[in-house]
């Protein structure tokens, strides 16, 4: 095997003959194809490495970015769902505000029909009207309520008016079912008293005899009509009395109506002030189309005429 030297300038090259044997040559032909071929894979590996790097630190990137991006999607989804519910929450709120503002203006207008007030006083159909100048102070740091704060205090102030409004109304109540059962006037509207409370001679037999009542004469199926408020005890046929109708007035109270043509109410009803109760006629012991009217006191008769004579309330 020849060795080939070249120098520089005019000096003359040099040769060597080696003598290299099968197996030498071979690993020399390793060496000198071998190093650079290696050197090549190396380099390309270092240059893949390099890229695989880049690959992976850009993928990282990507998945970091989705994940937030995934993130935040999920907070806004949650941040809707919370408004969508106080909306729902706040939307209940105001409905029943509304409509307990409206059972309000229903008591009002009841009370307002019931105390005979002026409508124009009292509309409760139109906003209260409101005014005067506005002041403002620097040195007082204001916040706005939130929304549900101000529902919180029309609430309270609605459940305030309310109350208000329910015991002004039940102690008007109270007062009409008073006024109502006050035994006032007469069981008649046209007629004139024929015989009085007291000792009387008996029409039948000429004896002195007590009466328990006191007598209205009229024309025949005038209206009796009830001089208070109450329920029916008693409506049919009574010894003496013919057709009877008893009316209980509460507080120990009741009044009698007797010798009627017809009885127009039965057992168990309510009646109201100045309600037709019967007609008037001559049934039971009678001489002549007539009512006999009695007032029990705790189950005593007394005088009907103070009843009579009394001032109605208003």
């Amino acid at each position: 095997m020849k060795i080939i030297v070249l120098n520089k300038g005019l000096t003359p090259t040099k040769t060597y003959n080696l003598d290299v044997s099968g197996w030498t040559k071979a690993l020399l032909s390793v060496c000198l194809i071998g190093l650079p071929l290696g050197l090549g894979v190396a380099l390309g590996a270092m240059i893949n490495s390099g890229n695989s790097a880049i690959e992976v630190t850009e993928n990282d990137n990507a998945q970091e970015w989705q994940e937030a991006l995934a993130q935040q999607q999920a907070e806004i989804d949650q941040s809707k769902r919370e408004a969508e519910a106080q909306l729902a929450a706040m939307t209940l709120r105001v409905a029943e505000l509304q409509a307990r503002l409206q059972r309000i203006d229903a008591v009002g207008e009841r009370l307002t029909q019931a105390a005979k007030l002026d409508a124009g006083e009292f509309n409760f159909n139109e906003v209260p009207a409101l005014g005067g100048p506005e002041e403002f102070s620097e040195s007082i740091n204001f916040e706005p309520p939130t929304f549900m704060t101000v529902l919180d205090e029309i609430s309270a102030q609605i459940d305030n008016r309310e109350m208000q409004l329910n015991t002004l109304e039940i102690l008007m109540s109270d007062r009409q079912i008073q006024d109502d059962t006050f035994l006032a006037g007469r069981p008649i509207k046209k007629g004139w008293m024929s015989s009085r409370y007291g000792r009387r001679t008996d029409p039948f037999n000429g004896k002195l005899a007590w009466h328990k009542g006191v007598d209205f004469a009229g024309k025949e199926n005038a209206e009796i009509i009830a001089v208070a408020g109450g329920v029916i005890t008693w409506s049919g046929e009574r010894y003496g009395y013919g057709n009877m109708v008893e009316v209980t007035h509460g507080s120990g109270m009741a009044t009698r109506y007797a010798h009627n043509k017809e009885n127009l109410v039965k057992v168990g009803e309510v009646v109201k002030k100045g309600q037709t109760l019967a007609l008037m006629g001559s049934s039971g012991r009678s001489t002549g189309p007539h009512v006999h009217f009695e007032v029990y006191k705790n189950g005593r008769p007394v005088d009907p005429a103070s009843y009579i004579h009394r001032t109605p309330r208003k």
